[in-house]
């Protein structure tokens, strides 16, 4: 082929490229991939959103379906993969189509209908609804799905800790809800099943002082350091004798001890810094009986402000009591080999609440971090749209036989384009029964014979094979998140099919670089 139609098959090479890479992650079952960045630092992980953010994608036309992936993962936080896998299937489809000879904009159109008609089929295909999302039993067995993808075997461990902590920060109106309220706080140490949720802040660091324990006090939060001012431009002070000497290091402890004073005159039992302390101000926090903490991240620190309510002060001095905030329990605990300050705070809209996970390696950890952060996605996208699908592939197979029916009913050569659009459904029972270890061509035919015969909730049973009813199982799928994925997958499949040329400018810069011995351009 030639013209046209081979800078399309271009393209569509690149992008399945990048599908295949991802498309044997996807499920329960998932392998994980091993990812080196370029500052050398290293993933073990089955999250398509990780691997594609760790990967240097270089084509443009595969750089647009990664670009509606990573549109995907920051609106709903999850089904990425499925961005990926169906817009990959899609191109493989397209591509089989224009070797037949249809022309790309009959493709194009053909793809954009059954597009179209799949957001319709996905409205009907709504199977349970969530009834109340403060719910923690109702909660917890629909985040299952969405930890379990990631994390089998994990999923009854984690998914109590994820419905407590988001239920312990969710707002009177649900859809306010954020996923910066629910935090992860990593220790080396332990098992998994030892990770614990705190209704506060946990910092990763030990305090300053030698007061470890606090209740119900006052918190104090300054950006900078606790220490005694010095002034912009350098200067000399000469001294003669020692009287001249005491009475300059006098005048600063006198003026520290002022600061100090006023501070505890207040009532704050705790002050937080984001740089250092001076043995002199450690000195008298002490002597005041106050609990010294830095953080030295910056938006650790305002996350910290946001749970006690503190308004983080620029500059040292006495702060007003509209700037000081409030915590119920302030204390160290040792946990594994390491000394972590809690803020526990006990009122009932807390604003931050912290997973504690225990794990054998930082990989690990970090691994069922995402996971988290998944299911905390999936409870912000349950607050907003509460209906639910069938999951195991079962959402997917309804629509490839529904869409196959819409497609008879049309004629031209769009009709070939919409069946094969419905064909690329197949590819996540495909992919599930492939990574479980079945046989995918005769799974994907007994899932045909079950909703032809009105089963419309079969799915793969990836743990005693062949087929079973989702629904009865307790695996479900997000519908808004599902139909996003699928919309996205759609329009970048269309965008890249419609593109024939690629231009590429030079590099602006100076001069160009020539060589030494010939002064030819390198």
């Amino acid at each position: 082929m030639q013209g046209v139609d081979e800078a399309v098959l271009k393209n569509i090479e690149a992008v399945r490229n990048i599908a295949e890479i991802t498309r044997t992650s996807l499920g329960p079952n998932g392998m994980n991939k091993i990812i080196i960045n370029h500052i050398g630092r290293q993933f073990v992980t089955s999250d398509a959103a990780t691997i594609i953010r760790e990967l240097e994608v270089v084509h443009p036309a595969a750089k647009i379906l990664v670009m509606a992936s990573q549109r995907q993962e920051t609106e709903f936080g999850d089904a990425t993969n499925l961005v990926l896998a169906l817009g990959g299937e899609l191109m493989q489809q397209a591509e089989q189509l224009l070797r037949m000879g249809l022309h790309v904009s009959e493709v194009v159109s053909g793809f954009v209908k059954a597009g179209a008609r799949a957001q319709e089929l996905l409205e009907r295909l709504e199977c349970r609804r969530l009834v109340d999302i403060r719910s923690e039993s109702e909660l917890t067995s629909i985040l299952r799905t969405v930890i379990a993808s990631k994390q089998y075997g994990n999923e009854d461990i984690l998914t109590p800790l994820v419905a407590r902590a988001c239920l312990m920060v969710l707002p009177r109106n649900p859809e306010n809800f954020s996923v910066e309220s629910v935090r992860t706080a990593k220790i080396i140490g332990g098992a998994l099943n030892m990770s614990t949720v705190v209704k506060g802040v946990v910092v990763m660091r030990d305090t300053e002082g030698n007061i470890k324990h606090g209740k119900a006090a006052k918190v104090a939060v300054f950006q900078g350091g606790i220490e005694a001012g010095s002034t912009e431009t350098k200067g000399q002070v000469v001294l003669t004798n020692a009287t001249e000497l005491m009475n300059y290091n006098k005048t600063e402890e006198e003026d520290m001890e002022k600061v100090i004073s006023g501070i505890a005159e207040t009532g704050v039992k705790a002050i937080v810094c984001g740089a250092s302390i001076s043995e002199m101000a450690m000195h008298f926090i002490e002597r005041y009986r106050m609990i010294a903490v830095k953080i030295l991240s910056k938006f650790e620190l305002r996350r910290l402000c946001k749970t006690v309510g503190a308004t983080p002060l620029v500059r040292m001095g006495v702060p007003t009591p509209e700037e000081l905030g409030f915590v119920d329990s302030v204390s160290v605990e040792e946990i594994g080999s390491n000394r972590v300050t809690i803020f526990d705070q006990d009122k009932e809209d807390s604003r931050v609440a912290t997973i504690v996970l225990r794990g054998a390696s930082v990989s690990t950890m970090e691994d069922v971090e995402r996971s988290v952060d998944d299911a905390v996605n999936a409870v912000k996208t349950l607050a907003k749209d509460p209906r639910l699908c069938a999951g195991g592939g079962a959402t997917e197979m309804e629509l490839a036989c529904q869409l196959r029916a819409f497609a008879n009913t049309h004629s031209g050569l769009e009709q070939y384009a919409m069946i094969r659009y419905a064909e690329a459904f197949e590819i996540v029972a495909h992919i599930l029964a492939e990574n479980a270890g079945q046989k995918p061509k005769e799974t994907i035919s007994s899932l045909y014979a079950a909703h032809s015969s009105g089963q419309v909730h079969s799915g793969v049973n990836i743990e005693d094979g062949g087929v079973a009813d989702m629904v009865d199982h307790g695996i479900f799928d997000l519908l808004a998140s599902k139909m996003s994925a699928i919309k996205l997958a759609t329009d970048a499949v269309a965008t890249i099919l419609r593109v024939d040329q690629i231009i590429m400018m030079k590099q602006a810069g100076g001069p160009v670089a020539r060589d030494a011995r010939t002064g030819q351009p390198r």
